[in-house]
């Protein structure tokens, strides 16, 4: 099974790097682009075939390591 973990910045927390991108944008002559908030895409190829205990353990692994939750937000998404 495949877990695909998605990492944002929570609101309210400064994307230095979105700011980077928009400013880059700006630039190369992207008019109209508002807001961009970056993150990052997370992807783990897992032995255990039971979704449940899949989320379980790709949850604990976000809460050990993968994401640091007083800044971050994260979405889970398994696939077969």
């Amino acid at each position: 099974m495949k877990a695909r973990v998605h990492v944002h910045l929570k609101n309210g927390v400064l994307d230095v790097q979105g700011v980077a991108i928009k400013n880059a944008l700006g630039t190369l002559g992207f008019a109209g682009v508002g807001d961009v908030r970056a993150g990052k895409l997370i992807e783990l190829t897992l032995a255990e075939s039971d979704p449940a205990k899949a989320r379980a353990s790709v949850e604990a692994m976000c809460k050990k390591l993968l994401v640091n939750d007083v800044i971050e937000s994260y979405a889970i998404d398994l696939v077969a």
